[in-house]
């Protein structure tokens, strides 16, 4: 039998992702997981060449992976890694055809994301801190909430990154492209006090803005850590993650000014479908305003 060729052009692929489409590794990592379980499924069945896989065969894969309990989500995922392989192998003259093309995954039910309100921010926000770890929590979450940031966006701040008298940082996030976000007056407070006390943790040539107790760079997990242990401490009835904190600061932005393209834009989604997931927190909210304010809405009372 002659030798596969499935994994050197998943070499190839992902060679091409990390230094033509730059990706990070944590996207890299990913897709060579998908492709690893992909081309295994393929030699199971003495598949050898990629164009050799026709839609039957896509559909067979996406059944067995369905078939043993992966979400819906995550085929999608999965799906979305062949089809950009095919794209590439297209490209290289490889084959003629995207198989792919044209096949769909299960329908996820999209949920909403978790937010909190005014109120629950400001006794996450107002919380009394002092100790240097404190401050540099504390700045973390108001630039989350100030700007809308992802974790891996807020980790890979540097020093540099942040200028006394400039309301304004540039932010590099998916796919290498670079936004310009506002940072509030309160985020702006919160980062110049870390940033007095940030030399009692910081070594000596370290560049970044957020370090550990030992000195480096944070690390997203210990943000998640420090995040869920600074809401616990203060009172919070539930857990509370980095990502809450976007979601909160995207659907007060859309609620306050309804203006989707702006919100689109701070957040860095590159389709606006991504960010009208917020719509329908918005509507849940003006539901509630409703059900509660007009007379034919509000139930009678006993």
């Amino acid at each position: 039998m002659p030798e596969s060729q499935l994994a050197d052009w998943q070499a190839r692929f992902i060679h091409y992702l990390r230094y033509e489409r730059r990706l990070s590794d944590h996207t890299l990592s990913s897709y060579r997981r998908d492709l690893t379980r992909a081309v295994q499924w393929c030699e199971q069945r003495a598949i050898i060449r990629w164009q050799d896989l026709d839609q039957h065969h896509i559909r067979e894969y996406l059944a067995s992976r369905h078939h043993i309990g992966i979400s819906g989500k995550s085929l999608q995922h999965e799906l979305s890694v062949l089809r950009s392989l095919f794209r590439y192998l297209i490209r290289e003259g490889e084959t003629e055809q995207n198989p792919v093309q044209g096949v769909r995954a299960p329908r996820v039910q999209r949920r909403l994301p978790a937010t909190l309100d005014a109120d629950q921010l400001g006794q996450l926000l107002d919380a009394a801190s002092a100790k240097p770890l404190e401050l540099r929590d504390l700045a973390m979450m108001e630039l989350f909430y100030s700007s809308g940031l992802r974790l891996a966006e807020l980790v890979t701040l540097e020093l540099q990154d942040i200028e006394a008298n400039n309301p304004i940082l540039a932010v590099t996030g998916k796919g290498s492209k670079t936004r310009y976000l506002p940072i509030g007056r309160m985020a702006q407070q919160a980062l110049q006090k870390w940033i007095k006390v940030r030399h009692e943790l910081a070594g000596a040539d370290e560049p970044a803005l957020f370090v550990s107790s030992r000195g480096g760079r944070i690390h997203p997990r210990t943000v998640q850590q420090r995040i869920a242990r600074w809401a616990q401490l203060n009172g919070a009835a539930r857990h509370i993650h980095p990502h809450m904190l976007r979601h909160s600061f995207a659907t007060h932005l859309l609620e306050s000014s309804g203006d989707l393209r702006a919100v689109q834009e701070l957040l860095g989604h590159a389709d606006i479908s991504t960010t009208q997931i917020y719509t329908h927190l918005d509507f849940q909210h003006l539901a509630q305003v409703y059900d509660t304010a007009h007379p034919r809405a509000k139930k009678k009372r006993d």
